[in-house]
């Protein structure tokens, strides 16, 4: 990371071009905007709608994919829908929502997350077919509730799975919503990446780029990673 940053200063020293701004002038223009409040402002309303998009990403997603994954009529019936919802593009999906729901928050996070529900069906199906199915027979034999099933058969073992959709649904999930912010909001980071690209404020434009990444990284750090490593401690409690 320094050797990144040494050669990021010195290429910036060395073009001196508002174009290539040094590390200084963004850390400058993180300051500026930090200080006023609209870096903190824009980055919670990105913040907000990433996390609401993708629990509803993440819960309708992971229903549909169980379900596609235990039945093979429903999955032969539905995978062309789940084909087709996989190959639209993410730009006329935002653009469609906008005109028929409009250009609010609700269009703004039904269009991030289903954009992301594809990849979440396609991960959890691939995880619900291949369930044991000598540990359903045994949940059977012992008669276990619908309730127990879910939580120490099922989902122990999609866990896996359920985590990489989580890992690449954020990171999906936060690009799209900076392009929903840019196309049809007026908060957000997105939002102020393309006020200040019409202004060709490079140094402002990494400011906030970088601020969200960090965010992010933040949230996988100290959030996924601890959640991931918690749900897992049974299989080295097994081994």
């Amino acid at each position: 990371m320094l050797a990144l940053l040494a050669l990021w200063w010195l290429a910036a020293s060395l073009a001196q071009s508002r174009l290539l701004p040094t590390p200084g002038a963004v850390a400058f223009a993180f300051w500026k905007d930090a200080r006023t409040g609209e870096l903190p402002f824009h980055l919670a309303m990105t913040l907000m709608r990433v996390g609401a998009s993708f629990v509803v990403a993440m819960g309708i997603g992971a229903a549909i994919g169980v379900g596609l994954g235990l039945s093979r009529t429903a999955n032969r019936f539905f995978n062309p829908w789940v084909i087709l919802f996989l190959n639209l593009p993410a730009l006329v999906v935002i653009f469609l929502l906008f005109i028929w729901i409009g250009t609010n928050e609700t269009a703004a996070i039904l269009a991030i997350a289903i954009n992301k529900i594809p990849n979440v069906v396609v991960t959890i199906r691939e995880g619900a077919q291949a369930l044991d199915r000598q540990l359903a027979e045994m949940a059977k034999v012992y008669r276990f509730s619908r309730r127990d099933r879910l939580v120490h058969v099922i989902l122990p073992q999609l866990q896996p799975y359920l985590a990489a959709a989580t890992r690449s649904g954020l990171s999906l999930i936060w690009k799209i919503a900076l392009v929903v912010e840019l196309f049809g909001l007026s908060s957000g980071v997105g939002f102020q990446i393309a006020t200040y690209f019409s202004l060709s404020n490079v140094a402002a434009i990494l400011a906030y780029t970088l601020a969200f990444v960090a965010v992010m990284l933040i949230v996988e750090l100290l959030v996924v990673q601890p959640l991931e490593a918690r749900a897992t401690r049974w299989r080295g409690r097994a081994a």
